[in-house]
């Protein structure tokens, strides 16, 4: 047992020495990073490479395109067109983007977020294990909301987590994960949830300067117990209160893939003559959050602002534009994390939370073998950006 003992002891100190190494040699910068954008992220790695080569001096930073040949029947293969070896490889895929397509018996298919994690996976066997270490960043986590078995049914995300573990993936990178509570699918694998707080403040800010963020004059509203953690951190960073939804679901009727709501009530403070802020990870249909916007104006509340790191819009955007069109909805804040369409864009309620920056900051540390603890907890930063603000629209100190 004592000789047991002493060998693993050996074998995690060998492993923390190779660690320890592999950071060094990061922070001297000796270890390139190679940006693979697949179908759809061209223009969040063209970006993010931008930042990574003009603020952080990341000259050994290029981008290696992998090009999907597609034959007719739909089978498929990656092909890499540069080499990757000895890099510190970022593979940027959004399993959200359906305006990709194929085609397959001369039909013109839309991507599906399967093909999409297909073809991560294709990549990353082109890769050849040629890498110095493969990271996967994938703001919309692939099957994130088939995060838990309620009856006899499949753990999609889990199963995906473990593959990407299994063929070599080393760290998985997601936005605002459903529950990241999926983590525990992959306890030896690196899985960081990155959360854009404050980028989204400073969207808030620079589009409404004149918010005031204290209990008198704003609020946040959860639109369901499921999103309660991530409006309490905004909640908790402003010192505010916060209201929640609470909504039952039937066990028996399903509507497109979901559990019809049965129950959806207020629990919390009064919303009237307030700024009402309603959080959650993604807009699908829309029809909770616009349920939400609906009582609050009816309520009382000043205005209404939408905030969600993904907006799918599965059944378009006329309920959107009429909440808009009728004062009920004053803006939607919503991430270039992964794709809008170009009607998205032009909406009238519609800001964008731009984070490719924060991406970038997270690959340099990465990279660089440093904590990336400041990025998961941005308070000094978002109290210096409200400070600013405050110096900014009071005219004693002009």
């Amino acid at each position: 047992m004592v000789q047991r003992a002493v060998c693993y002891q050996n074998t995690a100190s060998r492993l923390q020495h190779k660690e320890e190494n592999m950071s060094q040699l990061a922070a001297n910068h000796s270890i390139p990073i190679v940006l693979i954008p697949l179908y759809g992220t061209e223009e969040l790695s063209s970006k993010i490479e931008y930042y990574l080569r003009e603020t952080y001096n990341k000259e050994e930073c290029h981008v290696v395109n992998s090009q999907i040949v597609r034959f007719s029947t739909g089978d498929a293969k990656a092909v890499l067109e540069d080499t990757v070896r000895g890099a510190d490889v970022y593979i940027l895929v959004d399993v959200g983007n359906f305006s990709c397509s194929y085609q397959m018996y001369g039909q013109t298919i839309p991507m599906s977020p399967d093909e999409h994690f297909q073809n991560l996976k294709r990549t990353v066997s082109a890769i050849g294990g040629k890498a110095y270490r493969i990271n996967v960043i994938s703001p919309l986590l692939y099957a994130s909301r088939q995060d838990r078995r309620i009856s006899r049914e499949s753990l999609d995300c889990a199963m995906a987590l473990r593959e990407l573990e299994n063929i070599g993936v080393r760290n998985i990178t997601a936005f605002d994960v459903h529950d990241n509570r999926v983590a525990n699918a992959v306890p030896y694998n690196g899985f960081d949830d990155l959360f854009p707080i404050y980028q989204v403040m400073k969207a808030i800010k620079k589009n409404y300067s004149d918010i005031v963020f204290s209990e008198d004059h704003s609020i946040f509203v959860s639109p369901d117990l499921g999103a309660t953690t991530r409006n309490f951190k905004y909640t908790n960073e402003l010192g505010l209160d916060m209201g929640i939804f609470y909504k039952r679901r039937s066990r028996t009727k399903v509507v497109g893939g979901n559990y019809v709501v049965d129950v959806h009530k207020y629990i919390g403070p009064s919303v009237k003559n307030k700024d009402v802020f309603i959080v959650d990870d993604m807009i699908c249909s829309g029809t909770t959050m616009l349920d939400v916007a609906k009582y609050c104006k009816k309520q009382g509340a000043k205005r209404v602002f939408a905030i969600a790191t993904f907006a799918l819009f599965t059944d378009g955007l006329r309920k959107f534009d009429e909440a808009h069109g009728k004062n009920i909805l004053e803006a939607v804040f919503i991430t270039n994390a992964s794709y809008r369409r170009e009607e998205i864009r032009n909406a009238p309620w519609y800001r964008e939370v731009d984070i490719t920056k924060y991406i970038a900051i997270y690959i340099h540390s990465v990279n660089a073998g440093k904590s990336i603890s400041k990025l998961l907890d941005p308070h000094e930063k978002i109290h210096r950006l409200l400070e600013k603000n405050e110096k900014k629209n009071d005219p004693a100190s002009c």
